[in-house]
């Protein structure tokens, strides 16, 4: 198969206990407008019958790599060492690409000069339904945030006040951006937020939003909402939101900016305490 040189496409699949939804994800691949260079997907240790799924698909282009669950930051990382092409995608298992995606998302990387170009996003239900109800509470979240950025009309502003990008699903990038920016942090449930803050810092200006054509169908159903991230997430978030919010300013403003930032925090947490015991009275 002939690939036109510096357009070769690689998609990571990181993969756990996605037998329901795998197949679906590699078939959203297949059905590409343009031609796919190679899938990586890489089984952080499925104790279901996620690899037979993915092994039953028949496509020279298919590589299968297990390895022990060691969470979805690391599975990335894995594929990011295998991947070989020009440009690097990543599909949830459990998520799905638009048949157009990686065609839009690769022209408007090349036209920009960009080094990571990411779209909007279409949630679905359990069974691939769109979840349309604007008042469904992931579209308020996500128009909440989307309608900052249209008002502040700048990227690292508005991913400071919510990732918009949705997930690690959401991003297309150069591979030398790739080798440059480096591996997810070790975090469990933010590491695409984390890690489109590096790439802004990487690349001032070369972060590209579709913000009107949804790709990306991004699948809520019961394994992703969680309780647990519910609490650790919001942890992580807010250690996020505060290092790139510190980031970008001068050195001396600082230490000024994280006692204002963290007292606040804490007086959030008083009020809180305060007005529960108010109440009990």
């Amino acid at each position: 198969m002939f690939f036109k040189k510096k357009d070769r496409v690689s998609v990571i699949i990181p993969a756990y206990n996605h037998e329901r939804f795998v197949g679906q994800a590699l078939e959203s691949l297949l059905n590409q407008t343009i031609k796919i260079y190679e899938i990586i997907v890489v089984d952080d240790g499925s104790t279901d019958r996620t690899g037979e799924v993915v092994k039953s698909v028949s496509d020279p282009r298919i590589q299968y790599v297990y390895q022990e669950n060691q969470d979805a930051f690391n599975a990335l990382n894995h594929g990011f060492q295998r991947a070989g092409g020009d440009f690097i995608a990543i599909l949830n298992s459990d998520d799905l690409y638009h048949e157009s995606r990686l065609a839009r998302l690769l022209e408007s990387a090349k036209k920009n000069g960009a080094a990571c170009v990411f779209s909007d996003v279409q949630p679905i239900d359990e069974n691939g339904a769109a979840i349309t109800d604007p008042g469904f509470w992931w579209n308020v979240w996500h128009k909440k945030n989307k309608d900052f950025y249209f008002k502040c009309q700048d990227l690292y502003t508005a991913f400071l006040n919510g990732n918009f990008m949705v997930g690690t699903s959401n991003l297309f990038l150069r591979a030398d951006a790739v080798r440059k920016v480096g591996g997810f942090a070790a975090l469990r449930y933010l590491h695409d937020y984390d890690y489109i803050f590096r790439v802004m810092l990487a690349y001032p200006g070369k972060v590209v939003y579709l913000h009107d054509e949804k790709l990306l169908f991004y699948r809520l159903h019961g394994d992703n909402t969680l309780s647990e991230a519910a609490v650790t997430g919001r942890e992580q978030d807010k250690a996020v939101i505060r290092k790139y919010l510190l980031e970008k300013l001068p050195g001396p403003l600082r230490p000024l900016v994280a006692a204002g930032a963290d007292r606040l925090v804490e007086l959030e947490k008083e009020l809180f305490q305060v007005r529960a015991r108010f109440r009990a009275r």
